[in-house]
């Protein structure tokens, strides 16, 4: 299918202010970016880097006073996330050396404390896609996906203890039960069709069978196009934009994804 995304977001700071960005897409395994539109208003130099996880990043100063940014994209995206039950466990020593930052714990993930839940929630599950769909069945079951209760960003320890978060939440749990039965997992940050309300959204993935595939607790299913921002091992990774020195306030922030009839002309 052919996706239109765009992300509007509207800041106003007294001072001018330095920030790191990661809004620009790239293309991957279920994407193809056909055209990218990226406004900053008034506009002031960028600079482009990549991160070590492959994220497209901007440095800017933004001025004092309002600035925006706006951007836009139309993608062409899989229908629907792949699925492969049965997958099979990766041994650590048999994995790819781009995956092992994914094993780790991390500053929201502490998986080395979650050996032994893990461990319970697969017991009846093969090892590998399996074991990261009964992960996922835990978190739906026991913790309600409440859209915009959760502005503070928690722990997956955290997460465990109440019984309402939010995707970004979610995903925290799920990796770092993952991770601590030896499978990596990493977090996305991007744009779900149909999402309800309308939101960047954040959903995980695990390297089960020789690759990645996407887990979703807040969804029923993986029906939609999904479209990738950012991967990280955590939200740390993978803030849309990150301020430096005297805060700025964030106006307005807007998302659309709007289904297209087909590819550009």
């Amino acid at each position: 299918m052919w996706l239109q995304t765009s992300c509007s977001l509207e800041f106003n700071s007294s001072v001018s202010t330095p920030l790191l960005l990661m809004l620009r897409l790239r293309s991957g395994r279920q994407q193809w970016v056909a055209r990218e539109q990226y406004v900053l208003d008034p506009s002031v130099p960028a600079v482009e880097f990549t991160d070590p996880f492959g994220n497209l990043c901007q440095r800017i100063v933004a001025p004092a006073g309002q600035f925006s940014i706006r951007t836009s994209a139309d993608i062409e995206a899989a229908d629907a996330a792949d699925v492969c039950p049965g997958a099979c466990f990766i041994e650590v020593q048999n994995l790819p050396e781009d995956t092992i930052p994914f094993l780790l714990p991390s500053r929201f993930c502490e998986s080395d404390r979650f050996t032994q839940m893990s461990a319970s929630l697969v017991s009846n599950c093969g090892p590998g896609y399996d074991q990261c769909a009964a992960i996922v069945e835990y978190i739906r079951e026991t913790i309600n996906y409440v859209p915009g209760s959760g502005q503070e960003v928690i722990s997956a320890a955290e997460v465990n203890s109440r019984s309402k978060a939010v995707c970004r939440d979610m995903a925290h749990l799920g990796i770092a039960l993952c991770r601590a039965l030896s499978i990596p997992a990493r977090m996305v940050v991007g744009y779900l069709e149909a999402l309800q309300p309308m939101d960047l959204h954040a959903w995980f993935e695990a390297f089960v069978g020789g690759r990645w595939y996407t887990f979703d607790a807040t969804q029923s299913n993986l029906h939609g196009g999904r479209v990738a921002i950012a991967y990280g091992r955590d939200a740390a990774d993978v803030a849309i934009y990150t301020q430096f020195g005297t805060p700025i306030d964030l106006l307005s922030m807007n998302v659309r994804v709007s289904r297209m009839p087909g590819p550009p002309s």
